[in-house]
């Protein structure tokens, strides 16, 4: 038995499919199950604004690694993998076919390989660029990553804080950053298990139509508020990343449409690099319609 795995874009609707295909593949007699592989959704008290499975959903498909972490602690690719790897090898040893389901490609990768990853900075290295970046500002140390790095400090944005200081931490330790690669190496290994990898897009504007309504809907359902009680529980530096997260504390709904506007762009990028990927235009079908394809693909 193949796993599957579905990547796409913010806003493309990858588990509305994923529960489509789920009930495709129960009646034919499988018993699959979802595993998200999404950088924040595994945060408990984020699920409106990082858009996780709801309650109906998870009633349709079962989900794991959704809400298993607390909103007050830091988690890395590394942990995940360690968790997906778990999730994937109990689901295959079951007889359960897993559907990962995600728009993190880093995650994506740490579900699926034995994900090389960057070493973690030096004790004391991190805390002193950051005291750095509160000092002098993010656009001193783009400047100084721009010296140092021109092709990392273009693809990185000057008001980018996280990505310019690990960028930064990596070239003190002699690494390259990712950002300053030609052609970044997504996978550095070969895949744990047999997988259809599943690649969800849609026409651009339709999708920059979906997002922007998405982020309307997540405002209805009480995002804001759910943003707010995170930032007074004590979010993580990690959980704050969430698309959004610094936008509606300080209510800017049209910088987080932008933002994730943004982020989806990176999302396709990324996929055209996958080895192997089937891609699957959305355009204006159903979930069933496009859950039936990718049954036929892996059948």
């Amino acid at each position: 038995m193949r796993a599957i795995a579905i990547f796409g874009p913010t806003g493309v609707g990858k588990t509305a499919v994923a529960v489509a295909l789920a009930e495709r593949l129960r009646d034919r007699g499988e018993d699959p199950l979802a595993i998200s592989a999404d950088a924040l959704q595994v945060y408990r008290g984020l699920e409106l604004l990082t858009g996780a499975a709801s309650e109906e959903e998870r009633r349709r498909l079962e989900h794991r690694l959704v809400g298993v972490t607390p909103i007050s602690e830091t988690f890395s690719a590394g942990e995940f993998a360690t968790l997906a790897h778990a999730e994937i090898d109990a689901a295959l040893e079951a007889g359960r076919r897993p559907i990962v389901v995600g728009g993190t490609g880093l995650y994506l990768q740490a579900a699926l390989t034995d994900l090389d990853l960057r070493p973690p900075p030096d004790p004391g290295r991190r805390e002193r660029l950051q005291a750095e970046l509160a000092e002098r500002g993010a656009a001193a140390l783009h400047e100084e990553l721009a010296a140092r790095s021109p092709r990392a400090a273009a693809a990185i944005e000057p008001a980018d804080r996280s990505r310019i200081v690990r960028a930064l931490e990596l070239l003190e330790m002699g690494e390259e950053p990712a950002a300053a690669m030609e052609e970044p190496r997504l996978w550095t290994a070969e895949l744990r298990h047999p997988t259809v990898l599943c690649g969800l897009v849609l026409d651009r504007d339709a999708l920059y139509e979906a997002i922007d309504a998405r982020v309307e809907r997540m405002i209805e359902a009480g995002a804001a508020e759910e943003v707010r009680r995170a930032d007074a529980a004590g979010a993580s530096e990690t959980a704050r990343k969430a698309l959004g997260f610094e936008e509606l504390l300080s209510g800017d709904v049209e910088g987080m449409k932008r933002r994730t506007r943004n982020y989806a762009k990176r999302q396709l990028t990324w996929m055209r690099r996958l080895p192997d990927l089937h891609t699957i235009d959305v355009g204006d079908r159903g979930a069933s319609e496009v859950g039936a394809e990718i049954e036929e693909i892996a059948s």
